[in-house]
């Protein structure tokens, strides 16, 4: 294999010096300019596997050679080199189609760290890979609509680099799973995903829990732990519902992105980390940012750029595609064959809403697979909720009262065939779908709704076979 080659580009002598040395030691080969000019005329003779260049340059800037190798070179990896602090010109490095940045003074073992990402996602695709690994991904992202197709395009894009990605949507519409797509189609897909409700950790726990902490920093630390950011060392860190995190730890998570570095709890010494952030929520954020809910700045860290995943009822073409991958996927788990939508079910799903989204439609399949007699499902098995017709308009103008769910049927009696705890489970089961379906099938809301933890929440879903 031949020798991989790296462009280093920076006014600074002492800079390239130390990436020669550094990079040198790792077995690549590098040249080292220190004007735009002298870029432009090294990249027009030779190929290079990465560069790293320097936001400001004595003839123009760091800015003026991304748009030149992403015109000529598309297929390099670039880092922006930044001063210390100076995280408001990487971010926009980043919004360039930077790969990633390096922060000035160099710290070696993260420059050895990006170094390695960055040529593996060179050489992925040169071979290649990458596509194949998309083409994978699309399998998992079921739909052929314009929207999905779109949505599998920009994450094809973003896997490419390593810019925080904010991917909004509502509940139940698959942000999880578009975040671990941008993972497994980036040159971080060796490495941890980590996900993290961040709703479901205990305000008092989530420094800990993120940060990690040393044997006995505070009572019941007994041994050291490791937190979410170092056991995504290498790979991604997933921060779901990420509006839930008090504004304490707002300041501390910013922190912690800007300089790629932890302190456990009882630790002196930051820790390092390399981790790409990716992060969710149901909720508007820009709107809470407007309320003070949301720190701005933060908010301007993990949304460097945003992917919406669109609600089913805005791909409505989707419904039956998705309903025969979910019922296939039913099956396997049964060891059954897939059951079958008769054309009346079909049409009852395609009108249905989904305020739940996909994981109310697996909800509503897995109940009809259950209920349903042989292998045909037809419009009563799915057991849709009833909503009410919207009112006209008021002849003043006002607008009526909006769609409301049907009343639930009552609950079976307690003296019937399956005693109490039956009886109890139905109560159970009516108030927990009724608090799922009101708060748009968002787990933490509901839990809070139903006024228990979302520990205990998930504990009676899986007692219940809800979810």
């Amino acid at each position: 294999m031949s020798q991989q080659t790296v462009l280093v580009i920076d006014d600074e002598r002492d800079i390239r010096e130390l990436l020669t040395i550094t990079l040198g030691r790792m077995d690549l080969r590098v040249d080292a300019v220190g004007t735009v000019a002298e870029a432009r005329r090294a990249l027009g003779e030779h190929t290079y596997d990465l560069c790293f260049t320097d936001m400001r340059l004595p003839d123009g800037s760091g800015h003026e050679i991304l748009e030149h190798i992403a015109a000529n070179h598309p297929e390099m990896p670039v880092a922006m080199i930044t001063a210390y602090g100076n995280v408001d010109a990487a971010v926009n490095a980043l919004k360039a189609g930077a790969f990633d940045f390096v922060s000035k003074p160099v710290d070696i073992r993260m420059l050895r760290q990006l170094v390695r990402t960055a040529l593996r996602l060179a050489e992925e695709k040169r071979s290649g890979k990458a596509a194949a690994k998309a083409g994978n991904a699309g399998d998992r992202l079921v739909g052929d609509s314009t929207a999905m197709q779109q949505v599998r395009a920009t994450i094809a894009k973003l896997a490419r680099n390593q810019a925080p990605v904010y991917i909004a949507g509502e509940s139940g519409v698959g942000k999880e799973l578009v975040a671990r797509l941008i993972h497994e189609q980036g040159p971080r897909a060796a490495g941890p995903f980590i996900p993290v409700n961040c709703g479901a950790i205990p305000s008092e726990l989530m420094e800990s829990e993120f940060f990690g902490h040393k044997k006995g920093s505070f009572t019941g630390a007994h041994t050291d732990k490791e937190g979410l950011f170092q056991a995504a060392h290498g790979g991604t860190l997933f921060l779901d519902e990420v509006a839930e995190l008090p504004l304490h730890m707002q300041v501390k998570l910013l922190r912690a992105i800007q300089e790629k570095a932890v302190r456990p709890i009882g630790a002196r010494e930051e820790v390092p980390v390399d981790v790409r952030i990716l992060s969710a929520t149901h909720k508007n954020l820009a709107a809470l940012v407007e309320q003070g809910q949301f720190r701005q700045d933060l908010f301007y860290r993990i949304n460097v750029i945003e992917l919406r995943v669109p609600p089913l009822r805005e791909r409505r073409g989707d419904v039956a595609l998705l309903a025969g991958f979910i019922l296939q996927g039913l099956a396997r788990k049964d060891g059954s064959n897939p059951r079958q939508l008769l054309p009346e079910a079909k049409q009852a799903l395609e009108g249905y809403d989904f305020p739940g989204n996909v994981r109310e439609l697996e909800n509503i399949l897995e109940r009809a697979t259950a209920m349903c007699d042989g292998d045909l499902i037809d419009a009563t098995d799915l057991m849709l909720p009833q909503r009410l017709p919207r009112t006209e308009p008021a002849p003043n103008g006002a607008s009526g009262q909006p769609p409301a769910a049907a009343a639930p049927p009552p609950p079976a009696s307690a003296t019937s065939d399956g005693g109490l705890d039956d009886y109890i489970s139905n109560l159970e089961r009516g108030a927990i779908m009724k608090a799922l379906e009101e708060s748009r099938y968002n787990k933490t809301a509901a839990a809070r709704k139903l006024g228990i933890t979302f520990r205990a929440l998930r504990y009676k879903l899986k007692k219940l076979g809800i979810d």
